[in-house]
């Protein structure tokens, strides 16, 4: 079976580096909130707070993993920490993997950054990311940890 994982990251610095890792067999996977379509999170932002929350909501649904992918400053944005509070709320679980040293559109690698403390006050797991193998173990580990 399929898991069907939903991808926390910040969208303007992340997008190459997560789309690296997400297109993986037995992974039905969105990004944060969906917004494989840019032009979405676009007009959302330009909608302000609710309409960023009700897009996230909705890349949620039918979810049972969020995977947050971690450069610096990942555990201090606002958007990503309500990712979080909102897949605890759902009973997802909760999985953060580091992807700094993945190398962006123009090679360029990241500083790594903090874990969000929810993930690991809450009985999850963090990770370096290594191989979509891993990630893969990883998810399932997280989903049964969180009884899903």
């Amino acid at each position: 079976m399929a898991r069907r994982v939903f991808f926390s990251f910040n969208y303007d610095k992340d997008i190459w580096r997560v789309n690296q890792i997400r297109n993986m067999p037995n992974i039905i996977g969105s990004s944060a909130a969906g917004f494989q379509d840019a032009s979405l999170w676009e007009e959302a932002k330009k909608k302000g707070d609710v309409a960023i929350k009700k897009l996230i909501d909705r890349g949620l649904m039918n979810t049972s993993v969020t995977v947050v992918c971690v450069t610096y400053g990942t555990a201090v944005r606002k958007y990503i920490n309500y990712e979080i509070d909102q897949s605890l709320e759902r009973g997802n679980g909760l999985l953060a993997i580091q992807i700094h040293h993945l190398k962006d559109q123009t090679h360029n690698i990241a500083s790594p950054g903090s874990i969000p403390p929810q993930i690991e006050k809450e009985g999850f797991k963090a990770y370096k990311y290594v191989s979509k193998e891993r990630l893969a173990v990883w998810i399932e580990q997280a989903a049964k940890l969180a009884g899903k």
